[in-house]
């Protein structure tokens, strides 16, 4: 289904508004991870059928972790301590068994890739239902109505570790609405989609919960929601701070909605900023050569062509904005200038010299979108200066650094136990550590509240100003207009 299209497709019973129930309810509810302080204090909340519960607030105030509460896996797969009461509908969620509370409730996680079991579309739409005895003429229709709402038939044979970030993040939409549950805890639908698939996945959420389906939804970008969400629950520090109804969030000023860690709820325009090699606009006074050339470049995967004869060239103190929809391989083309990937056809050049792709690993830094897999060491310091000399130099770097993007008073927690949003700015401090001159990030600011993409903005100026080269692939158009010098569509 397009966006703006109509559709038949019905994932759910309609509820009539007057006869809605409770969905979901927290009373007094605290929660602490194992071996670490509680994330969640004595937390009240309630969630009618058919509601839709937008929880935001800044990176790591507990919204995931209250997401894991309601589908469950706090406290099972998260091992850790509740107190308090959960309720599904009228059961208490202690009487209820693991199989059941996953029928009831969908889940969609922020790292989509962490929940697939299926190496295939099909397979992992279908793998929920599978896993909860539905016979094989109910799997088939499910499978085939959540495939058909987020207009994912054309994928259905392609591996899932082939798909792009966005098209990964539809599959696993698609794939907790298999069952048809009751409730939907979603962890920040939205961090990887375009604009449109963003539009599209509103749409998509309105229908459904006209259709009487409930949703909890962590999330840090608003717009796409505005027309669906009924209550704001300002998230901060553990605790549920502030209720606020849309009039609230579109009224606020900007300055205060910034203190609540709100993006815009409205849609932000794409600016309309140079194309790289059409500008010599940068931040720094560095001179020729080129910090990157890219000529003829192409990618497939087997015999389907991912884009070709892509050529760009990026001067030292620019921050190219790598855009284009998802799938058009934007992540593809990032991997490849990090040397993690090779092109079938074109030639790459950094500081004019013609790199092999085990030349680039050794001159470019590449982020990762999925930063989980990025960590090694015991500590957010010493995942900072794990690929630098321990002297002082590099050291009072590291702590400035750290200062920089929000980290110094994590510095002692272990990568593993940050929230999605300090994960990214890690791995942003990783790579300005890196004495790599060309910078390449892969949606550096998906996970982030509004204070701290400024926080990853100003850095990245920094950066730049330093001479460095930066490319960003990014949906984000808040951050573009607020730190990138050029665009560069991928089509």
């Amino acid at each position: 289904m397009t966006a703006g299209a109509t559709s038949r497709t019905t994932l759910h019973r309609t509820v009539p508004h007057e006869a809605r129930a409770t969905a979901a309810s927290l009373r007094n509810v605290s929660f602490a991870y194992k071996n670490a302080p509680e994330t969640v204090h004595d937390v009240s909340l309630s969630v009618a059928s058919g509601e839709c519960v937008v929880l935001c607030g800044p990176s790591g105030s507990g919204k995931t972790t209250l997401v894991r509460v309601i589908n469950g896996l706090a406290g099972s797969y998260c091992k850790g301590t509740t107190e308090g009461v959960v309720t599904l509908g009228e059961c208490d969620a202690t009487d209820l068994e693991q199989w059941e509370r996953a029928e009831r409730v969908g889940s969609v996680f922020q790292d989509p890739s962490s929940q697939f079991f299926s190496s295939q579309l099909a397979g992992e739409v279908a793998f929920t239902c599978e896993n909860l005895g539905y016979d094989h003429e109910r799997v088939v229709a499910a499978t085939d109505q959540a495939i058909s709402a987020f207009s994912l038939d054309s994928l259905r044979k392609i591996p899932n570790d082939s798909l792009s970030s966005g098209q990964k993040q539809k599959v696993a939409i698609a794939s907790a609405l298999g069952p048809r549950p009751q409730l939907l805890a979603m962890d920040e639908p939205s961090s990887n989609l375009d604009e449109e698939a963003a539009v599209h996945l509103g749409r998509t959420l309105a229908r459904l919960k006209a259709e009487g389906l409930s949703m909890v939804i962590a999330e840090h970008r608003l717009a796409y929601l505005m027309d669906v969400a009924d209550r704001f629950l300002l998230v901060r520090d553990g605790r549920i701070e502030q209720e606020l109804s849309r009039t609230d969030v579109f009224a606020a000023p900007d300055d205060l909605r910034m203190s609540w860690g709100l993006r815009a709820p409205r849609r932000t325009a794409r600016p309309k900023l140079p194309h790289p090699n059409e500008s010599a606009t940068k931040l720094s006074d560095a001179t020729e050569p080129p910090a990157l050339e890219i000529r003829g470049l192409r990618a497939a995967y087997r015999s389907n062509r991912i884009f070709e004869d892509v050529s760009l060239t990026v001067e030292a103190g620019q921050i190219v904005a790598l855009t284009g929809k998802n799938g058009a391989g934007k992540t593809t083309l990032a991997r490849i200038l990090g040397g993690l990937k090779k092109a079938r056809a074109g030639s790459i050049r950094v500081h004019g010299r013609t790199c092999s792709y085990r030349d680039l690993r050794r001159r470019v830094w590449f982020g990762p979108n999925d930063v989980k897999a990025e960590f090694f060491t015991p500590s957010v310091k010493e995942e900072a200066m794990l690929l630098v000399k321990p002297d002082e130099t590099h050291k009072n770097r590291a702590r400035g650094i750290l200062h920089d993007l929000d980290l110094w008073e994590l510095r002692e927690q272990h990568p593993a136990t940050l929230s999605g949003g300090q994960k990214q700015r890690l791995s942003i401090a990783c790579g300005l550590m890196s004495d790599r001159t060309v910078l390449v990030f892969d949606e550096p600011t998906s996970g982030l509240d509004a204070l701290n993409m400024e926080v990853v903005a100003g850095a990245l100026e920094t950066a730049a100003r330093e001479g460095r080269a930066i490319i960003v692939v990014t949906h984000d158009n808040e951050f573009i207009g607020r730190c990138c010098t050029h665009i560069f569509e991928l089509e």
